[in-house]
């Protein structure tokens, strides 16, 4: 598989009237072609401003450092023009909020044209009409919903127009932002088995933000555990939530009740107290204040995040490394 995306050393830091926030710290991902790469973890620990990044969609109030390339060229250092070439026709995004993200005034059919039409000015017009029915066909919509206006669509079908838009130019990759947050189960189905169908057949990559793990098991190929900005566990999907190493993600993964299990029903095994403010990090791992195995050790130094398995990076000083994965 080719490579799509590759972010190394990336932070990110907001400049806010209490002090310096740093969302993003030190961050290194890959994603593929035609591979699904999710990322985990509670509100607050750095994945949406991580999908902001990819784009450079962050505000003026944010330093960035570090290195994001997509297909090669990093996106931080690249000059404007470059840059909105790449935006749509190279890299898009779905957002959450489709109702926010859509122009309440447009008919959804122009909206999806847009994009095609500022990227391939020479496209004609009927070949724009041609690509928007099969775009929306495509997500599972009629052509004839390209005439309707944002509210006259349930928020499903918004969601599927948002998957068309980001798709208009042919993009290689996808960022996919809690796609589905919304959304009722059902719908939330039909959505993720469009862009399954989108990166299975396209042979696109993914980026997948969500804070529901039964979405991220269910659709990603690897997932990345975020806790305090940070990735604290990366690794196979069929393996991090099955076999979890680090306390955090063995937490995420317990915070789920099981079907049919009374103990998980009446005793849901959550994760007592809240993130850590970015502001205010505790010394040494951000996350033993919270970690039933913590020790004085914990607060010395920030574990570095390394190969404990194969395929299996994690940041614990807890989890030796065995398995061959040095």
């Amino acid at each position: 598989m080719s490579e799509l995306l590759r972010m190394e050393s990336l932070s990110v830091t907001y400049r806010t009237e209490e002090g310096p926030l740093p969302a993003v710290r030190d961050v290194d991902l890959v994603v593929d072609r035609g591979e699904v790469v999710g990322v985990a973890g509670e509100s607050g620990c750095g994945k949406s401003t991580l999908a902001s990044t990819v784009l450079r969609l962050q505000p003026a109030s944010a330093t960035v450092t570090g290195t994001v390339l997509v297909d090669g060229e990093d996106v931080l250092t690249m000059r404007w023009a470059d840059l909105r070439a790449l935006r749509w026709a190279g890299a898009s995004i779905v957002f959450q909020g489709a109702l926010h993200s859509l122009n309440a005034v447009r008919r959804v059919g122009q909206q999806i044209a847009e994009p095609i039409r500022l990227h391939e000015p020479s496209v004609s017009d009927a070949e724009v009409d041609r690509r928007v029915g099969e775009l929306l066909e495509e997500v599972g919509l009629p052509v004839s919903r390209a005439r309707a206006y944002p509210h006259q669509l349930s928020g499903g079908q918004r969601q599927r127009v948002m998957i068309a838009m980001a798709l208009a130019c042919r993009p290689a990759l996808i960022i996919a932002d809690e796609p589905t947050t919304a959304l009722d189960v059902m719908v939330q189905a039909q959505v993720l088995d469009v862009l399954s169908a989108l990166v299975r057949e396209r042979g696109v990559g993914m980026l997948l933000i969500s804070h529901d793990l039964s979405v991220l098991a269910d659709m990603s190929d690897r997932i990345a555990v975020m806790y305090g900005g940070r990735v604290v566990e990366q690794g196979r999907a069929d393996q991090l939530f099955t076999d979890p190493l680090h306390p955090y993600t063995t937490a995420l993964g317990a915070s789920f009740p099981r079907v049919g299990d009374p103990a998980a029903r009446y005793a849901p095994a959550g994760l007592a107290g809240d993130p850590p403010d970015p502001r205010e990090l505790p010394p040494g791992c951000s996350f033993h204040p919270r970690c039933p195995l913590a020790s004085e050790e914990c607060t010395r130094a920030e574990p570095v995040l390394e190969l404990k398995r194969p395929d299996r990076s994690v940041a614990c000083v807890k989890v030796p490394v065995t398995g061959g994965a040095r």
